[in-house]
């Protein structure tokens, strides 16, 4: 296999997810040529990647458009025919959906390899369906469809590109808002899902437990739309904290992530990049099933009701497991034994 495409176009936690498919890949086939299909506003986690060749997008709002948009439809007609002119040797689809999985097809590629459970029926474009069986965590299951592909096993590794003027960036960020580096919590309170997000009220109690003892100043990240929850958290906070939200690219995120002291946070996509770089976190679990996509290797920053016991589906309708029924004293308990080790 020389040329082989990746599809995995969202989400952010999940993309950071498949990075230690993307390096098993690499190792076992140096030469070969791997293109990532993503979404726009996902590829700058991507850039300038050591393992990766080609970033192709995959600009799903526009070709949603293709049945009623002339300049939608063009571009559809246009991936298509890069799809069925690139000639892969094999299409690895990690999304696992009717869309990604029918691209798969489109390619007329003799070798597609996706999720034998994959949603939407995505499952009968495939040639190779990789069952889920001992892979509860999503980045096992990502690494045994790579072992299916190139039948060699891989552990896994998380490898993010290095951008230096990132981290210069972040430092002067950090000293405009009087934040020596090194010396800072940061708080991730936002989530594309609303109930997944843990109440800003615990999170600005949280914050001033933290700042008293560890004497750490507190950063809040996130996008532009989670503004007004980071200024509400503010405002329930008897102690400074910096409001990041929309100032950060992917890049300084990750230069920020990297740096801190400890990172708290809902399970979203800043919290599984902190958690690959393997900074001290703290991660809030509610309906989400903690064993599909916690912090890999590290159960022990978890933060959640029965967080080994739902069994292999990702999410839970159950009550109990409501992200509100998570405290203060619990979440702070375990940001003490993140720091204390």
């Amino acid at each position: 296999m020389e040329n082989i495409l990746i599809i995995k176009p969202s989400s952010l936690g999940d993309i950071v997810l498949a990075l230690p498919a993307l390096t098993a890949l690499r190792k076992n086939l140096p030469e070969a040529k791997i293109t990532w299909l993503i979404r726009p506003e996902f590829a700058p986690l991507l850039k300038n990647h050591p393992h990766i060749t080609a970033v192709s997008i995959f600009d799903r709002e526009l070709l949603g458009k293709a049945w009623f948009h002339p300049h939608a439809f063009a571009s559809l007609l246009s991936l298509i025919r890069w799809l069925r002119r690139s000639k892969f040797d094999a299409v690895i689809d990690l999304q696992g959906l009717f869309r990604t999985a029918s691209l798969a097809w489109l390619t007329g590629c003799k070798k597609r390899f996706g999720m034998a459970n994959a949603r939407e029926l995505a499952h009968i474009f495939y040639t190779h369906k990789v069952q889920q069986e001992n892979c509860i965590h999503l980045v096992d299951y990502y690494l045994k469809i790579i072992q299916t592909a190139t039948d060699s096993k891989t552990k896994a590794h998380f490898v993010f590109p290095r951008d230096p003027a990132a981290d210069d960036s972040v430092d002067s960020l950090l000293n405009s808002h009087g934040i020596k580096p090194e010396n800072y919590a940061v708080f991730i309170p936002g989530s594309t899902h609303s109930d997944k997000c843990w109440p800003i009220r615990r999170f600005a109690a949280l914050a001033d437990k933290i700042s008293s003892r560890f004497h750490l100043s507190v950063v809040a990240a996130g996008t532009e739309s989670e503004k007004q929850a980071i200024e509400g958290m503010k405002n329930l906070a008897n102690v400074p904290i910096a409001d990041l939200a929309g100032r950060t690219s992917i890049s300084e995120l990750i230069a920020l992530l990297k740096a801190a002291k400890i990172v708290v946070t809902n399970d979203t996509g800043p919290g599984h990049i902190a958690a690959a770089l393997r900074t001290p976190l703290v991660m809030i679990f509610g309906r989400s099933n903690p064993a599909r996509v916690a912090p890999y290797s590290k159960p022990q920053s978890v933060v959640a009701v029965e967080p080994a016991g739902r069994g292999p589906q990702p999410d839970s309708p159950d009550p109990r497991y409501d992200i509100k029924n998570i405290t203060v004293p619990q979440v702070y308990q375990k940001v003490c034994e993140q720091m204390d080790s």
